[in-house]
């Protein structure tokens, strides 16, 4: 089926838009909240990965999205560490002679660029990107309605 993806009901609440009608009440609803990250992982990717929990809305994150967070803060990692190398050579690191003598772009960049893009389509899906962050609003801190009936006339 063409069209938007759609959204999972706790990205529907925290935006404000969530209606019975459009509600999936068979949705799985993951229940546990991600933890510290996987020992196997790099520092550079730990501290992307507690920076990510630290920062994300409340309740957007659980365990089960482990798995997506992993591949963003290891990609954050290495990003990071590949650009350090750029950065120590400075402009003349981006460049590399080929044994004819040529100049020609390191292939350090080409690295910097995919992962780049890589951790851009994770971002997106879990909504750290301003674009994907301006679709979320929280709900405002005022108390629920004392109405039950203002939710169905409006």
């Amino acid at each position: 089926m063409a069209g938007r993806k759609p959204l999972p009901v706790a990205i529907k609440k925290i935006k404000g838009t969530l209606q019975k009608c459009r509600t999936n009440p068979r949705e799985p609803k993951p229940t546990g909240v991600l933890c510290s990250p996987p020992e196997y992982m790099s520092e550079g990717a730990k501290e992307a990965w507690r920076y990510a929990v630290e920062n994300s809305p409340p309740g957007l994150l659980s365990a089960l999205d482990g798995a997506v967070l992993e591949r963003w803060a290891n990609c954050s990692g290495m990003y990071r560490e590949a650009l350090a190398k750029i950065n120590q050579t400075g402009v003349s690191g981006m460049l590399v002679k080929t044994p004819s003598g040529i100049l020609r772009r390191s292939p350090l960049m080409d690295v910097i660029r995919d992962l780049a893009l890589e951790m851009k389509s994770y971002e997106t899906e879990m909504g750290f990107t301003p674009a994907s962050r301006s679709r979320v609003t929280l709900p405002s801190g005022g108390s629920e309605p004392a109405d039950p009936w203002s939710e169905i006339a409006g």
